[in-house]
């Protein structure tokens, strides 16, 4: 058996200790607001990727540049950069406002009391449409607030409600970065992992439904929020969703989505034509990150494949996890530890993804529930940990409007990312998978 190289995982060292450390010094020594997303991920890789060139002196440079790319040329990743940039188009066109109309419709027409349940309702489309938990927060949280000092709610619960809900988008959706990185990882098409992973998502979040009205079903709440809201703006992100489920290709999906988002913009007069082209630009521009993070990862691991250092990690696992389901709850830790390290889902997500999908093939795991797997453990810990963006961006909103609370305030009411994990190592240990 090759034990491997376990020198090749060096970079990936590096990476985890200068962005993990500096994160650390910023956040918790020096206290700067933000501050693990003060440093530049797309640095922290280059310097990486430094250290793999660096290394195995026998390879010429030359050659170290051909290996490079053919993991940059691969056709998932030249397949998930085309991606993010349409989904990119899409939130750029069709803006994020509808978000807050589906809000306030809900809260329009159910009682009070079922306040917090419609904050997490909400949050779930929303995530679903717009693919990003961190936008949604960002809108829904001032909501939240607002229907905390209404209703009388506590704050907390009810912000735990929005980063619940905007976890189980972040999870399903079909223009998610996280969805994008796990199906084109692992090779998958994206209606087959939705479809596995919502065996998993629906059944954390029907229990966190129950749980949300077993909690404030018997509260005195106050008064109602009425607000104006326009549900026309939400056909964009219902055509993508259902487009999505009934398996119609990704690219046509988000182009129905960006076509009809223009053509309701324009004729409602919510943006003018030059205004929406820059919204166009402005959403693909704001896929950069991303989009380097992927090529700068698949040039790193293209490199530490060659040296032989994810042989010496599938060794491990292989010493470690013995069986089919011992091998997903590896890929899920692996994710996982990722995740903790980064404090970013789809980062963690696109470094798991070879080592991710060598398991899968000595396992026989289907490549749409290992798709999944690597989704679903992404998002529990990134839905939980007290560092991430979701956290601190709802934080942050919170304290705007005059209302503090600590992390620790918030993660006792995060019931879905907890129930999420419950489901999932109940589909690892107890829900079969045909051999692939």
């Amino acid at each position: 058996m090759q034990k491997g190289n376990w020198k090749a995982l060096l970079p990936i060292g590096i990476f985890l200790t200068f962005y993990l450390g500096l994160g650390i010094l910023f956040e918790y020594i020096l206290k700067i607001p933000m501050g693990f997303y003060n440093i530049p991920i797309v640095v922290s890789f280059l310097i990486a990727l430094m250290v793999a060139c660096f290394q195995n002196p026998t390879l010429s440079f030359q050659d170290k540049i051909s290996v490079m790319a053919s993991g940059v040329g691969d056709p998932n990743i030249i397949t998930m950069i085309l991606i993010f940039m349409t989904a990119g188009i899409f939130v750029g066109v069709v803006g994020r406002d509808s978000a807050e109309s589906v809000a306030y419709f809900l809260l329009s027409i159910l009682p009070s009391r079922y306040a917090v349940l419609v904050l997490f309702v909400v949050s779930c489309f929303v995530s679903l449409a717009m693919g990003t938990s961190v936008g949604t927060i960002t809108l829904i949280t001032p909501i939240a607030i607002s229907v905390s000092k209404a209703s009388g709610f506590y704050a907390p619960l009810c912000v735990g409600a929005v980063m619940s809900g905007a976890m189980f988008g972040d999870n399903l959706s079909f223009i998610s970065d996280t969805t994008i990185a796990a199906c084109n990882g692992q090779g998958c098409e994206m209606k087959d992992k939705f479809r596995a992973n919502l065996g998993i998502a629906l059944p954390a979040a029907i229990v966190t439904l129950v749980l949300i009205f077993l909690k404030t079903d018997d509260a005195a709440a106050g008064t109602a929020i009425h607000m104006e809201y326009d549900l026309v703006r939400i056909i964009p992100y219902l055509l993508v969703l259902a487009g999505g489920i009934i398996g119609i290709n990704v690219f046509a999906v988000l182009l129905i989505g960006i076509v009809s988002g223009s053509v309701i913009m324009l004729v409602t007069g919510a943006v003018a034509a030059p205004d929406l082209l820059a919204h166009m630009g402005s959403g693909a521009a704001g896929m950069y990150e991303t989009t380097m993070v992927a090529i700068l990862v698949s040039a790193i691991c293209a490199l530490i494949q060659k040296y032989d250092g994810f042989t010496a990690l599938l060794s491990f696992i292989r010493q470690i996890f013995k069986n089919r389901s011992g091998g997903k709850l590896g890929m899920g830790l692996l994710v996982g530890a990722m995740d903790i390290a980064t404090a970013n889902n789809t980062v963690a997500i696109v470094m798991a993804n070879p080592i991710a999908r060598e398991i899968a093939e000595e396992y026989h795991i289907s490549p749409k529930n290992a798709a999944s797997i690597l989704d679903t453990f992404s998002c529990v810990f990134q839905g939980i940990i007290p560092y991430g963006a979701q956290m601190l961006v709802a934080i942050s909103a919170a304290t705007e409007l005059g209302c503090e609370m600590s992390a620790f305030d918030i993660m006792p009411n995060l019931f879905y990312p907890y129930f999420l994990l419950i489901s999932s190592l109940t589909f690892i240990f107890l829900i079969p998978d045909p051999v692939h």
